[in-house]
């Protein structure tokens, strides 16, 4: 029988951790062998790497003069670690006369590159710029016309984003030092709730809805129409003004009340990146979201999510002088706010004109925000009260309702009051493809008939927020089609006239899988912070969209904040740290 002999235990006589320096048996190979240190930057593994790109290591090594430019690609970030860089080498053998015995024998000059002037990548200068016997400046490096190479014209996409100023934005409220930060939630959160929701119940219909004019669907940039303007009214109540959401609130219909327009919103947060800002309201067991008059809710953004963004012109430095303009410049057209003005421009004319209002479906009930005192007609619009139960066991007693709209109908066999062959009409808009914001758009007038994949595709990265709120609202609604017209500026400098080049057609829930679009995700986050402000006493509250990062923030403010005795609606920004005081 095999016998086993346990082999001597060698004790650390200083007290410490594995073998003493001092007590090592002699036994051991090895024990001479120098300690080479190592970061966790450094590669591992590997006893020999004939790939390795620091072709300088033998030079190095051995005291020669290193070959490699010093800002050459292969440098290291100042500050990077290099522990175990110059040690390792301890362990290398080189032999130095392989290198230094060798010659170049033909020495002839290499032959001019075809192409001339032209050069691929910095050519002769940090700009790109490089210049011919001649004098005379060749435009082709990537890097553009400045010394920074930062240029967009022929420039590489991202090259040197970092370098770019950071544009600060402005909050889409005045903050009060009087109101009390409770909560601060990161998109990354956000975007990791979930929560299914069953089918809405449908608890009224009110409104007048005209026909969908199929006529536009057959449009193409070579039967162009001119965009009309057509006088309508469309009103857009927020929460707590609504005669009809009081009347369900006396019947307990549900606990939290809002619009498809504020719920879009939040439902997608994480893709936002222009501030915004709720006003949520609690009053006993009830919550109410609201939109300030004025605010964000009501203009249309354009290319917001694109790398670079249309911008606003920084005002002037009020302590500069040399700032100071005697007469204030007119706006640029293509500003962030002239686009997004045009843009809801575009939106609502294109919803009023590509219907035909001598074919009508009239909901249960009228319009209930046009009195009798009004004499301008009223726009396509119906209006559903839904609710939706939010609650995740059978005892929760959660339930929203929300007010969604539809803006017309596709005549068939269905019956619109039924939600058969409603339609939501949207609008996309083009202003300057080489104007700065475009995002990288092609032309529409000569890819839209030929390659409208790629015109989709640039669509869905630069308005993803945009696009996204509308497929969520489509969805809530219950509208079986989305309408969505591309139209353009008939002259790039013009921003008054525009024409309708083409019009898509697309389901709301095939369009949100397309978009990555998830409603459960949506749903998960009204429900969180429902439940969140649910915990709260009663009172006001504003849920604020940081406008530099990709966080929301609850703040506690005063009743009297956002409110205003001008009917006007002037003073909402001004005068809120006064109320909130």
């Amino acid at each position: 029988m095999a016998s086993f002999t346990l082999p001597p235990i060698h004790d650390n006589p200083d007290g410490g951790w594995g073998p003493s320096s001092s007590n090592i048996p002699g036994q051991f190979k090895f024990k001479d062998i120098p300690y080479a240190p190592y970061s966790k930057s450094d590669k591992l593994g590997r006893f020999a790497d004939w790939n390795d790109t620091t072709g300088d290591a033998r030079q190095i090594a051995v005291g020669l003069p290193s070959t490699r430019d010093a800002r050459g690609p292969g440098r290291r970030r100042d500050g990077a670690q290099a522990f175990g860089s110059g040690t390792a080498s301890a362990f290398a053998y080189f032999h130095v006369e392989d290198e230094s015995s060798f010659s170049l024998v033909d020495n002839k000059a290499a032959p001019p590159r075809r192409g001339g002037g032209f050069t691929r990548g910095r050519a002769t200068g940090r700009g790109g710029v490089s210049f011919t016997n001649r004098g005379v400046a060749q435009r082709g490096g990537r890097g553009g016309f400045n010394n920074r190479g930062g240029a967009q014209r022929g420039g590489r996409k991202g090259w040197r984003d970092w370098d770019k100023t950071n544009r600060t934005r402005e909050s889409s409220v005045a903050i009060s030092p009087q109101w009390t930060m409770l909560e601060e939630i990161e998109f990354h959160r956000l975007a990791k709730l979930k929560l299914e929701v069953d089918d809405p119940e449908d608890i009224d219909t009110y409104g007048r809805i005209f026909a969908y004019d199929k006529s536009y669907d057959r449009i193409t940039t070579k039967t162009e129409r001119p965009l009309q303007l057509v006088d309508r009214i469309k009103y857009n109540t927020t929460t707590s003004d609504d005669p009809v959401i009081q009347q369900l609130v006396t019947k307990n219909v549900a606990n939290v009340y809002t619009t498809d327009a504020i719920l879009s919103v939040l439902m997608c947060a994480p893709r936002s990146v222009n501030p915004w800002d709720i006003v949520i309201l609690r009053e006993g067991n009830n919550l109410y979201f609201d939109k300030r008059d004025g605010g964000p809710f009501d203009t249309v953004t354009v290319n917001e999510n694109a790398s670079d963004p249309p911008q606003d012109p920084a005002p002037p430095n009020p302590n500069n002088p040399a700032e100071k303009t005697a007469v204030p410049e007119p706006p640029s057209i293509n500003s962030a706010t002239s686009l997004s003005l045009e843009a809801t421009y575009i939106n609502q004319n294109f919803g009023f004109q590509s219907v035909q209002e001598s074919i009508t479906t009239d909901f249960a009930h009228p319009n209930p925000f046009y009195g009798p005192e009004e004499t301008e007609p009223l726009a396509s619009c119906g209006y559903r009260y839904r609710v939706f139960d939010l609650g995740i066991t059978e005892d929760e007693d959660v339930k929203i309702c929300i007010r969604t709209e539809v803006d017309a109908y596709v005549p068939g066999p269905g019956n619109p009051q039924e939600g058969h062959g409603l339609v939501t009409i949207r609008a996309l808009n083009e202003f300057d493809p080489r104007a700065q914001g475009a995002g990288g758009a092609p032309d529409w007038r000569s890819k839209l008939d030929s390659q409208r994949g790629a015109v989709v595709a640039t669509e869905m990265k630069n308005n993803s927020c945009k696009l996204a709120k509308w497929t969520v609202q489509s969805v809530l609604a219950g509208a079986e089609l989305m309408k969505i017209g591309y139209i353009s500026r008939g002259n790039p400098k013009d921003n008054t006239r525009h024409v309708i080049l083409s019009t898509a057609s697309m389901r709301p829930t095939d369009f949100a899988a397309q978009l990555n679009v998830s409603l459960a995700n949506g749903w998960g986050i009204v429900r969180t912070i429902t439940d969140l402000c649910m915990k709260m006493p009663e009172g006001k509250y504003v849920l604020i969209k940081d406008p530099n990062k990709s966080v929301i923030r609850l703040y506690a403010v005063p009743m009297t904040a956002f409110t205003t005795e001008d009917e006007d609606g002037e003073g909402y920004e001004g005068d809120e740290p006064e109320s909130a005081a």
